[in-house]
């Protein structure tokens, strides 16, 4: 029995390692592959695993696994394989999350097999491979799979309707150009899609995959929708252009309206193309319901039909060279009559030897006799004379048709050089004549003649199809290009070389007899390319019926456009129903505007969009250098990506400047909707990453230095506190947040989780949600930041000096007041509060303290009257001035004003301070009503010294009772054990608030010294319980306890109604033994106030009367 083998590593001559030495064998140097009898080990029979086998282990084994030995051991073996290769110990415990090399390269390695519908990549890479059913692998080739249906989605009606007509009007060189820009843009836009195409596996879906894959959902939505609504109205055009065919040219009697006279033959016309046009659509949306299958299988009879049809005008056109066909036109002077009317080409015709009037003497005279007194006066005048209409490409004709000769509607088609007497002839006679039907100009054409060259996106809509999407696509597509561009040059010289000026004129071969005029000049018959271009234009009318719900369906799918969710079902077999169904219907709008001119723009303008955004995608990911930008295709430029974006934005301009304006208006509408409703897809777009480089740029240029005091803004790092279940205890914070910032600006909420970072990770990942969670219900717009640290001082200090990047860092931090922290025991809530007051000083920013903050308006409520009071004690920088300002840019303060008071000492002049106050405040344009209140020398009153004395009793009791509870621990942990004690800390240092546990291990010997201290330390506690009764106040507190008990008096008297009041928030001493009492000062300071904003500034000014 034979097993195979892996080298291992070192392929080792001569020598095994010890555990792995066969009885009686010499190890050769085993290679990779190779296999050998097995053979008998130390022990026990063991055969040696497979190179890159490797399962993984089970999630109990995951961490616990324990090598016990450099290899892999008999009991490891035996567990069935689920064990680690040695080469791979040092990432043992990470295989689950980070797998070996080979096993991800055997789940990618049939990836592109996978049949790629409208499913997305990221669903079936996702799917397990087990599940996978086995599919038909692609087998298309470049030839089958993109250039033909790219040729037949690009030849068109255009060409055998409307070219020849084109050349006519245009002129051979005009005819040129537009040729030349038309083909220019979509070889460009066929450039950046064969980047795009093979940057990766492209499921199918086309453009719309592209674009939203590589711009976003927004865009990829909005044009997704352009190009939808684009192939439905190409839909309808072809269905036109096929009634037109055989309502003109093959059975002109099937028509249902009939003119009631001469002029009204154009609106019986268009009614006759809506009636049959309706009846077409539902013929063909029944044939593509009951099943695409018959639209393919005949798919390439149409093609075949548009080959036959191409070729039969080529044939005619050297066959016109030695023996032009027989189409004569008749002319009136220099104009163009109307064949279709008469049959002898003179006024008069000899019959049985007699000069008698002729057809059309009757039809211009009104009379079967030669009498010339009702006669119209220019058919008088004017000789009638027959010319070929098909001179031949050896005429010399196309000097004649090199320039253009544009008509207004109703202008009758004239021959340049041929002889005339111009006079005015009869207006009822018109109809005789072959008129212009619509005003043309090179703008009209250009919008008329793009439909022809759109179908680029054929091959990348089968590239689930493709053996090799990523050869087949721009090869296929680039040649496809070529070749339909040289078609169309070669026609367009053709036409010019061998058909008559006003024939190319005439759209629908009126002078012709009603022949079609490509059908005129085709061999061996016009009925070849009538009856061709008539079943090629049903054809792409399928197929464009069938790729529009498909492309809808994949929309739908993506869920960008919440309410298309309904077109993303279908029949059991996933054809789209729901979504053929609209397509009809708005196609159905396509041929109720009844003419193909008309409809050739609309459809334009959507195309060129299209094309305009794949452009924009290519541009945008060069000029990027996303790491993923790698396509196998090398020929593309951001330079070309921009030109044909530029030639496309032009063309579109062009065609129609107000169909190019709704088209946008349109796209805006759905990108603004489609944003709007937030879609949360992250497709790696290049739109991230352009907002990524914009945002590098702009902190870049921020960085050169700080904002200046106009640009000065409040930017709020506002931090946040979280209950035990890491909900927000204040959520009033973010509403204060969001009504100051009222949508601009940085907006950074922090919080702290205290703990370790490598325990509490999904702790802190949690909280992060909770709050962003929050910011989303308060409509706060900005970002979250959750650090997790030892002590909760330390994270607030990590937070407030790290937050933020470059010049986009906060200057003003929001802090909530520590509620209770009277009455509790524990001093941690209130000593952070001053720690963080401290930081946020050191770091020169400005500090925001919302007390009461729970009777903060909430975003829904208006205030429709009341004031906002500022008590501007001293300056510091101007925040207390603009606050109110930005608040009352918020809807919940709009109506409040504005008052100001100041503070006047007894040696002011305070009805001068009013005075410049108010002209300060007129300078800074703000407008608010300006109070000065004087303040008195006056005696410190019997309450501010009892108000004093109990705050400082209250502090020292506090001491004690934290010293003896501290005692009662010690003395626990000395009966525990007599011979050691814990570590001890100092009693009233910042580590005794957030100490961590004593460990128990952790012990210290117990010495004399010790003990006296310990002693000494009770008696001490004891005898200053005796000493509050017997405490005098310290004169400084007293002093500040006397400011605070006087602005709160005079704050409260003018400012006890006032919807806000916000004032100087006094700094916290140097000293930090008199923390406690600075929190007593505060709280006495805003005493009776509903709701009060303490304001400390950050050291600069942020206000100016400049402008």
């Amino acid at each position: 029995m034979l097993f195979p083998v892996a080298s291992f590593g070192h392929g080792l001559d001569g020598a095994c390692p010890g555990d792995l030495v066969p009885q009686d064998v010499k190890c050769p140097r085993v290679q990779l592959g190779q296999e050998f009898p097995r053979v008998a080990f130390r022990g026990h029979i063991r055969s040696l695993p497979k190179l890159m086998e490797i399962t993984r282990p089970s999630l109990a084994s995951h961490g616990n696994h324990k090598e016990n030995s450099p290899f892999l051991n008999s009991s490891e073996a035996g567990k069935g394989g689920d064990y680690y290769d040695r080469n791979l110990a040092l990432f043992e415990e990470e295989l689950d999350i980070r797998p070996k090399v080979s096993s991800l390269l055997g789940k990618l390695v049939n990836y592109t097999n996978l049949t790629q519908g409208v499913k997305e990549h990221e669903e079936a890479e996702s799917t397990d491979g087990s599940k996978k059913k086995v599919s038909k692998s692609p087998s298309m080739g470049t030839l089958m799979g993109v250039y033909l249906p790219c040729m037949q989605n690009i030849f068109g009606v255009i060409l055998f309707l409307r070219l020849t007509w084109m050349v006519g009007m245009a002129g051979v060189l005009q005819s040129f150009l537009i040729v030349l820009l038309c083909c220019c843009c979509t070889m460009l836009t066929t450039i950046s899609m064969s980047a795009i195409a093979t940057n990766g596996v492209v499921p199918a879906g086309g453009s719309y995959f592209m674009i939203s894959r590589s711009l976003g959902p927004e865009f990829g939505g909005a044009v997704g929708l352009c190009f939808y609504l684009g192939t439905t109205f190409a839909g309808a055009m072809y269905i036109l252009g096929a009634i037109e065919i055989l309502l003109t040219y093959i059975v002109p009697q099937a028509a249902i309206f009939h003119p009631s006279d001469a002029h009204d033959a154009s609106s019986a016309m268009l009614n006759n193309m809506r009636v049959y046009g309706t009846v077409f659509l539902i013929l063909m949306a029944v044939v593509v319901f009951v099943g695409v299958k018959y639209v393919n299988k005949f798919a390439s009879l149409f093609l075949a039909c548009v080959v036959i049809s191409i070729l039969s005008i080529y044939a005619g056109a050297i066959k016109s060279i030695f023996d032009p066909p027989e189409f004569p036109i008749c002319m009136l002077g220099n104009r163009t009559l109307s064949r279709d009317q008469f049959d002898v080409c003179a006024k008069t015709v000899v019959k049985d030897n007699m000069t008698v009037a002729s057809k059309l003497w009757e039809l211009f005279c009104h009379s079967t006799n030669l009498t010339t007194e009702h006669c119209d006066e220019y058919f008088l005048m004017n000789n009638v004379s027959e010319i070929a209409g098909i001179p031949g490409a050896a005429s010399g004709i196309l000097i004649d048709n090199l320039w253009s000769n544009y008509l207004e509607k109703g202008e009758i088609l004239e021959r340049a050089h041929q002889p005339s007497v111009d006079v005015a002839g009869q207006k009822n006679n018109l109809h005789l004549y072959v008129l212009s039907d619509i005003t043309t100009s090179f703008m009209v054409l250009v919008g008329i003649f793009f439909p022809s060259v759109t179908g680029i996106m054929a091959g990348s809509n089968r590239s689930g199809d493709l053996k090799d999407a990523q050869k087949s696509i721009p090869v296929g597509t680039i040649l496809a290009i070529v070749t339909t561009s040289l078609v169309y040059f070669s026609c367009v010289l053709l036409f010019g070389a061998c058909i008559e000026g006003v024939v190319l004129r005439d759209k629908f071969g009126d002078a012709v007899n009603r022949n079609l005029v490509v059908g005129t000049l085709s061999w061996p018959s016009p009925w070849v390319i009538v009856i061709g271009s008539f079943f090629s234009t049903c054809g792409a009318g399928l197929q464009s019926l069938t790729g529009a719900p498909r492309l809808l369906q994949a929309i739908a799918k993506d869920n960008i456009i919440p309410f298309l969710w309904i077109f993303g079902h279908g029949k059991a077999n996933g054809e789209p129903t729901w979504a053929l169904l609209l397509t009809a219907l708005i196609a159905e709008l396509g041929i109720l505007i009844a003419s193909l001119d008309m409809v050739a723009p609309i459809l334009s303008m959507f195309f060129l969009m299209c094309y305009l955004f794949v452009n924009l995608a290519c541009a945008v990911q060069t000029l990027l250098r996303t790491p993923n930008w790698r396509p196998r295709f090398k020929y593309y430029h951001w330079a070309l990506s921009f030109l044909g974006m530029s030639i496309c934005l032009a063309l579109m301009f062009i065609s129609s400047w107000y169909y190019a304006l709704v088209a946008m208006l349109i796209a805006g509408m759905i990108y603004k909707y489609i944003e709007y409703q937030g879609a949360e897809k992250e497709w790696g777009d290049g739109i991230r990453g352009l907002s990524l480089s914009a945002a590098r740029y702009a902190l870049l240029r921020l960085e050169e230095g700080p904002p200046h005091t106009k640009n000065w803004r409040p930017q709020l790092l506002v931090l946040l506190k979280l209950d035990e279940d890491l909900h927000v205890k204040y959520p009033r914070l973010l509403t204060f947040a969001s009504q100051l910032k009222a949508g601009k600006g940085l907006t950074i909420i922090g919080s702290v989780i205290q703990g370790n970072f490598l325990e509490t990770y999904g702790e802190a990942q949690a909280a992060e949600q909770t709050i962003k969670n929050m910011m989303e219900i308060e409509k706060v717009k900005g970002f979250c930041q959750v650090v997790v640290a030892n002590k909760v001082r330390e994270g607030i200090a990590h937070l407030i000096q790290s937050c933020g990047l470059g010049g986009m860092k906060h200057n003003t931090v929001v802090l909530g007041w520590p509620y209770g922290w009277r009455q509790s025991e524990d001093p941690r809530s209130w000593k952070t509060f001053i720690g963080t007051v401290r930081c946020t000083t050191a770091a020169h920013l400005a500090l925001l303290v919302p007390k009461n903050v729970s009777f903060y308006p909430s975003n829904h409520e208006r205030y429709n009257e009341g004031n906002i009071d500022v008590w501007w004690i001293v300056h510091d920088g101007g925040m207390l001035m603009l606050l109110p300002f930005l608040l009352k840019q918020h809807k919940v303060w709009r109506k409040c004003k504005m008052r100001i008071f100041t503070v006047a000492q007894m040696d002011d002049n305070s009805i001068q301070m009013k005075k410049d106050l108010a002209t300060f405040l007129y300078q800074l344009r703000i407008e608010a009503e300006v109070e000065v209140v004087e303040m008195h020398n006056s005696d410190i009153s019997a309450y501010t010294y009892e108000r004093t004395l109990m705050m400082e009793q209250r502090s020292q009791m506090l001491r004690q009772m934290r010293l003896t509870k501290t005692e009662r621990e010690r003395e626990a942990q000395l009966v525990k054990d007599r011979h050691s004690i814990a570590r001890l800390e100092s009693l009233y240092s910042d580590e005794e608030d957030e100490a961590d546990p004593v460990p128990e291990n952790i012990q210290m010997t117990w010495t004399k010294e010790k003990c006296d201290a310990e002693k000494r330390n009770r008696g001490s506690a004891v005898g200053s319980f005796r000493d509050l009764i017997t405490i005098k106040p310290n004169q400084s507190n007293v002093r500040r306890m006397h400011t605070a008990v006087k602005l709160n008096e005079v704050i409260v008297n003018r400012s006890h109604d006032a919807r806000l009041v916000l004032l100087n928030m006094p700094g916290p001493p140097k000293n930090t033994d008199g923390d406690e009492n600075y929190m007593e000062f505060l709280e006495v300071l805003t005493e009776g106030l509903e709701r009060v904003l303490l304001v400390r500034g950050g050291g600069r000014e942020v206000i100016t009367i400049y402008s």
